[in-house]
């Protein structure tokens, strides 16, 4: 599993492990979200390397019966970044798994190879999704729109937190911008089904329910009780405040560029994934308060 210490990947170890898999082996770069994948997970084999690099991560790939392949660099102001994780990191995957006769892969793209946003995140992810068709190995693509759930550190957790540290919480505009948020762990479900049933083919997975993001944000600070103002800034400044922040903050979880991606007026396909993979979907509502209400993991975040 490459890209196990991220919100799919915490989440699909957790969901693999109460299916009865056994023998996974988990490939990430991040330290501290290594190490609490190691802490919650002592039976499963973790590495910690960077996948653009060359070495022995690579023999992880030595009798798997599949990998799923889940490694993206989502935010940041560095082009490099997104060119190493979800490009160079993808080619060196794939090498290491032709290598060593890998029968199976489930490759994690996403919906913005469909969107109409221009950035390097899309931009990166749209190659990666070539490389995966180019590759000659087995596999089926899953291009999920925005996710939440257990362990987010990025959208909508990160969100979450900066409700609950502080008095006013900002939204851009009016708000009005439809989502179509999944829940990680349904769309883990869709990934075990896959693995399951060596499933090939490409499919949009897409949240069932339409959402506009001040919603969103309701129903979060419903759920976790946060105090926060919600106060609506006009789009110009809100940019000019996530660009010095950005300045500061180098690896800042929310950019002028996701900002311009959040007010794009997008809409994706709708399939019945819930027949196609034979899962029951979790309701919005239901799937907020599994995330951000009291439970197990509830305490537990990953960083940035």
């Amino acid at each position: 599993m490459f890209g196990a210490a991220g919100l799919v990947g915490q989440n699909l170890v957790l969901l693999l492990q109460e299916q009865g898999f056994r023998d996974l082996v988990a490939v990430d770069k991040h330290p501290a979200n290594v190490a609490t994948l190691r802490r919650l997970h002592p039976k499963v084999k973790v590495i910690e390397a960077d996948m653009a690099d060359s070495g022995a991560w690579e023999e992880a790939c030595v009798g798997a019966a599949a990998c799923a392949m889940l490694q993206a660099q989502i935010g940041g102001e560095m082009e490099e970044a997104f060119r190493r994780n979800n490009i160079v990191a993808t080619e060196r995957a794939l090498a290491a798994m032709k290598r060593h006769g890998v029968p199976y892969l489930v490759h994690v793209s996403s919906s913005v190879v469909n969107s109409m946003a221009r950035d390097w995140y899309t931009e990166t992810k749209k190659a990666q999704e070539a490389l995966v068709a180019q590759s000659g190995i087995p596999h089926v693509v899953l291009r999920p729109t925005l996710m939440f759930g257990l362990f987010d550190r990025k959208h909508l957790g990160w969100l979450s937190r900066f409700m609950r540290r502080l008095p006013v919480f900002p939204i851009p505009g009016s708000g009005r911008y439809m989502r179509q948020p999944l829940y990680a762990r349904d769309f883990c479900r869709i990934i075990a089904s896959c693995l399951a049933s060596r499933t090939t083919g490409a499919y949009n997975i897409t949240g069932r329910e339409k959402v506009d993001y001040v919603d969103i944000i309701r129903g979060i600070k419903h759920v976790t009780g946060a105090r926060a103002a919600i106060l609506h800034i006009p789009y110009t400044a809100f940019w000019i405040m996530l660009k010095v922040y950005g300045l500061a903050i180098p690896n800042a979880p929310f950019t002028t560029k996701q900002l311009k991606a959040l007010v794009t007026p997008d809409e994706f396909e709708l399939i019945p994934w819930w027949d196609i993979f034979d899962i029951r979907p979790t309701p919005f509502g239901t799937a907020l308060t599994e995330t951000f209400g009291p439970g197990p993991y509830s305490d537990v975040t990953l960083e940035f």
